[in-house]
């Protein structure tokens, strides 16, 4: 069944946890599908983990289109949401309007993600007028490195607590349909999905939110740059990957492969009277 707005909203309700994991390509996607994960985002996360960035400041309007398209066209039951890069919708709220309506059209998208709270909430509401979903995302906003100093948990002290407890309400207000907490504590982010009607999305904020996310990459051991404390290896397919690789290349020069089983036969009486 088709993952939508209404299906996740429900999940919130029953207290059913939200799976929501990335996807970058038709093929991963496929295969995210078909495991029967809720969600699957096409982060920007992109540009570190497909295209080798440093952060996700490089990444392009024309690359979230182009990815979003490939995960949408493999995702048959998910419901794809898109992020929105860097400066696509930063810059007025038309612009903002106009991208994620692309992100929509171009794309095949079911909902766009953007960062920021209270600050964004009018860029957010003029999405929804347009009648594209909205997922918001507060806490550690990647796109923000440079002004947080580097990737760091956000809400640990009173005032920072409150913003973001005003930014989880202002982006539910302005019509988001899902939020997205990221490195936030845990007994914040479990207060905060208590408060909100809306299903929240942790990353790095515990077990109290609504559902959780992760890079595919990092829940398959596939992305050895760097791990974050919140982490989990489900399975280590970036060994099983490079030992498969070993192995081809092995049997390959030793001329075991192609063995007979792999190659196509011609009769040798063809062969014989080739010139």
């Amino acid at each position: 069944m088709k993952n939508t707005v209404l299906t996740l909203q429900k999940q919130k309700e029953e207290h059913d946890k939200i799976i929501m994991v990335t996807a970058y390509d038709y093929t991963t996607a496929k295969i995210m599908d078909e495991s029967g994960v809720n969600t699957i985002l096409v982060g920007d996360s992109l540009g570190m983990v497909m295209l080798g960035y440093e952060d996700t400041l490089s990444v392009t309007m024309e690359d979230m289109i182009h990815h979003t398209a490939a995960v949408s066209r493999g995702a048959k039951n998910s419901f794809v949401v898109a992020d929105m890069p860097f400066m696509s919708y930063q810059t007025s709220v038309y612009d903002a309007v106009l991208n994620a309506g692309r992100l929509m059209k171009e794309g095949r998208a079911n909902a766009v993600k953007l960062e920021g709270g209270v600050e964004f909430a009018p860029h957010i509401k003029a999405i929804v007028d347009a009648s594209i979903p909205v997922v918001a995302h507060i806490g550690l906003t990647p796109q923000s490195v440079n002004a947080f100093g580097g990737f760091k948990v956000q809400g640990k002290d009173l005032r920072a607590a409150q913003k973001l407890i005003e930014d989880a309400k202002a982006v539910e207000a302005a019509g988001a349909c899902m939020v997205v907490l990221e490195c936030v504590p845990a007994k914040l982010a479990e207060k905060i999905s208590q408060e909100l009607t809306i299903p929240t999305i942790g990353i790095g904020a515990g077990a109290g939110c609504d559902g959780q996310v992760l890079v595919y990459q990092d829940l398959l051991g596939m992305y050895g740059d760097f791990k974050p404390k919140f982490v989990k290896i489900f399975a280590d397919v970036g060994t099983v990957m490079r030992e498969g690789v070993k192995k081809y290349i092995e049997e390959t020069k030793e001329g075991t492969f192609p063995a007979e089983e792999h190659c196509f036969k011609i009769d040798d009486s063809v062969i014989e009277k080739l010139y």
